[in-house]
């Protein structure tokens, strides 16, 4: 039972560490995936929009908002990879839902975290849909603060065990390696991008500098392999050589966003992909040969946050793993709001 309406239901930092401790990463991985991909089967019902964004030569704040009729929800989150070097956080976000009919707050929540479980569920379940069905080993492309949700993510929904990683900082690579001993992983630290993705069947690129980049060349990218680009999510930032592109069969989350953000920032605006969901609807292929160079071209979408906000909602009901947050204002006449504010001065005592 949830909080009456005017007491907003709010999920700490530590609230969210302990609901995902309680329920177990992978599991909240897996369960997450499959309320996002219950989304995408409605997605029709939702409106969509590329996020709100404003850009800065050192990142970028957006909105990303979305409602299905009668729940709205969106994120405020920003990305600005220079942080690290001020010890603090590239990304980082939170998120509400509301009812519609009313327009009061159901949920604030951290997303930081989340945001993190989200991109890796959504990364997952599109390599479910994409990958080879038999892949087990998957290059992982820059090992910062995304790369074990990635890996978790990969384990849980398509059975991924062995990851071959890359990082120009070696440092990460062994931060990656230390906090996943023992998750049922089997290790290779690589000194180069073009050694990680030998024997891979699928490649994640993760990385954070807001240029244009090329983590992957043409040459380093054989047939039959699923790549799994997330670390170009803005303009004027992406990790693929546009011939990969080229040589792929694209999926995307939403188009006009993709365009602005994604890897195919590089292409002609009309250039075909095929979006995602109708892949997860059943109305597009997804892998449809074994020799199929598949790219899942991830920048989020504010779909997966409703999801994922959605998701927490129903386990802090079960969990009680909430503050109550006194957030609106409740007056006795709800056109009496100056009464409000009256009568809590007269309650306040004399000086």
């Amino acid at each position: 039972m949830l909080p009456k309406l005017n007491i907003v239901p709010f999920v700490s930092v530590d609230n969210m560490m302990k609901l995902i401790l309680a329920i177990g990463v992978e599991r909240f991985l897996i369960e997450l995936a499959g309320f996002i991909e219950a989304d995408f089967r409605r997605w029709e019902l939702f409106d969509k929009t590329p996020r709100v964004a404003s850009h800065s030569k050192e990142g970028v704040i957006e909105l990303m908002p979305t409602s299905d009729g009668a729940v709205y929800g969106f994120k405020y989150v920003n990305g600005h990879p220079k942080n690290t070097r001020d010890g603090r956080q590239t990304v980082t976000a939170f998120g509400v839902l509301a009812n519609v009919s009313n327009g009061y707050p159901l949920l604030l929540s951290e997303m930081t975290i989340l945001t993190a479980l989200r991109t890796a569920a959504t990364s997952a379940l599109a390599a479910k849909y994409l990958a080879p069905s038999s892949a087990r080993t998957m290059a992982l492309i820059g090992n910062g603060a995304q790369a074990e949700f990635q890996a978790l993510a990969f384990k849980a929904l398509v059975g991924v065990n062995r990851l071959r990683l890359y990082d120009i900082d070696r440092s990460a690579s062994l931060k990656c390696v230390r906090n996943l001993a023992g998750l049922g992983f089997d290790f290779e630290i690589c000194a180069t991008a073009e050694e990680a993705l030998v024997g891979a069947e699928i490649v994640t690129t993760v990385t954070a500098d807001k240029r244009y980049a090329t983590i992957l060349t043409d040459n380093m990218v054989g047939a039959g392999i699923h790549i799994n680009a997330v670390g170009g999510d803005s303009p004027g930032k992406t990790e693929l050589h546009a011939d990969i592109l080229r040589r792929s069969d694209i999926f995307v989350e939403y188009p006009p966003q993709t365009r602005i953000e994604g890897e195919i920032q590089q292409l002609p605006p009309d250039y075909p992909v095929t979006e995602l969901w109708q892949v997860v609807a059943g109305e597009a292929p997804g892998r449809r040969d074994a020799g199929q160079i598949t790219l899942f071209d991830s920048v989020g979408f504010a779909i997966e946050d409703f999801s994922a906000l959605r998701y927490v909602r129903e386990q802090i009901e079960r969990t009680r793993l909430y503050d109550e947050l006194d957030l609106l204002a409740d007056p006795d006449e709800p056109r009496d709001l100056f009464g409000m504010l009256l009568r809590a001065q007269a309650a306040q005592p004399a000086a």
